[in-house]
């Protein structure tokens, strides 16, 4: 006797995810029409019928993704990092097409996400964006590890990390731009941005930038970085401070653009010509970054590439199957600014 047809039976014909198969049996706008009809034909030809109480009782998925941002300091309401807006649509399409709805949410640090979230059937995983400082923030990761949540998060690839972690290679993006501003006859070049384990992704920013300098034997100096959180207001500030101490330059590498549109409109405000007197470049590649003036040279972060993977690396846990860490490759972007 042959065994009945499943949703994954029809699915694998069809070649879409179980989910999509169910959405489509039960109507859901969510899948495109032509979809719907061959899931639905390939049903009718497996003689498969949807048992829904039985399906219920079985069933210990939502369907349904949490992305959980953490709240930044912005200058508006949002306290929404502007690099993670692109992704949030990488992140809501890519959902979207492996059948699952999305949940977005700031994370309460003070509250238990497993009982928030997956415990609670809210949703089957969890998308993390953004940390703060990450050594305060890594024993929640800990306890999600320990509770055995399902959650991949967005960040550096940091060893004997918790969980599963796709990010860009911060550390080649840094040494990128800092040789072409290098190639470009720059010989003291300052970094603005935090370079300990607290913030890993400004740190393996920093190392690239160390890397590029040691390899062209170029000045080096503790003097030349300073700490600074990913706000313009720091960017300004940073750079007073290294006017402040007294030490050359002609060239700035900010850890992210923020930071370096900050720089850039210190500078601006004591009459520092940029790129003339000074380069400026910085690290994201948001929007507003083509928008400065001069337009900003940056490291491009692939933000679609990385919806893509965070669906797909936290799909692959949900299933039970293995998930590794994924390192995105970055790229130069150069404008007029550096």
């Amino acid at each position: 006797m042959h065994e009945k047809p499943t949703s994954f039976d029809i699915a694998f014909l069809a070649g879409v995810s179980q989910p999509t198969v169910s959405r489509a049996l039960r109507g859901s706008p969510v899948v495109s029409l032509e979809t719907r009809k061959r899931i639905e034909e390939i049903a009718r030809q497996l003689n498969y019928r949807v048992d829904k109480n039985a399906s219920n009782l079985r069933s210990q998925h939502s369907n349904t993704l949490a992305l959980l941002l953490f709240e930044d300091p912005t200058p508006d309401d949002s306290l929404i990092n502007p690099f993670f807006l692109s992704m949030l649509g990488s992140i809501t399409r890519a959902s979207a097409r492996q059948g699952y709805d999305l949940l977005i949410s700031f994370q309460q640090l003070s509250s238990d996400f497993c009982q928030d979230y997956e415990d609670s059937r809210k949703a089957d995983g969890l998308i993390l964006l953004g940390y703060g400082d990450y050594e305060e923030y890594r024993p929640r990761l800990n306890k999600l590890v320990e509770q055995g949540t399902h959650f991949v998060r967005w960040g550096p690839v940091v060893s004997d990390e918790p969980g599963v972690s796709v990010g860009s290679d911060n550390a080649q993006g840094g040494f990128d731009v800092t040789r072409h501003l290098l190639a470009g006859g720059r010989k003291r070049i300052a970094f603005l941005g935090h370079a300990t384990s607290h913030y890993p992704e400004f740190f393996d920013r920093f190392r690239g930038y160390e890397r590029a300098l040691m390899e062209a034997k170029a000045t080096t100096s503790s003097a030349l970085q300073v700490d600074a959180i990913n706000l313009e207001e720091s960017g300004f500030n940073a750079v007073n401070e290294l006017r402040a101490r007294g030490v050359e330059f002609d060239a700035i590498v900010g850890a992210s653009d923020l930071i370096a549109m900050g720089a850039l409109r210190a500078l601006q405000e004591s009459s520092i010509d940029v790129p003339r007197q000074v380069a400026v470049a910085g690290f994201d590649d948001i929007p507003a970054a083509s928008l400065t003036n001069p337009p900003l040279t940056t490291v491009m972060q692939d933000t679609r590439r990385a919806g893509e993977l965070l669906v797909e690396t936290l799909l692959r846990q949900i299933a039970g199957e293995p998930a590794t860490n994924s390192v995105i490759p970055t790229k130069l972007v150069v404008r007029k600014s550096g």
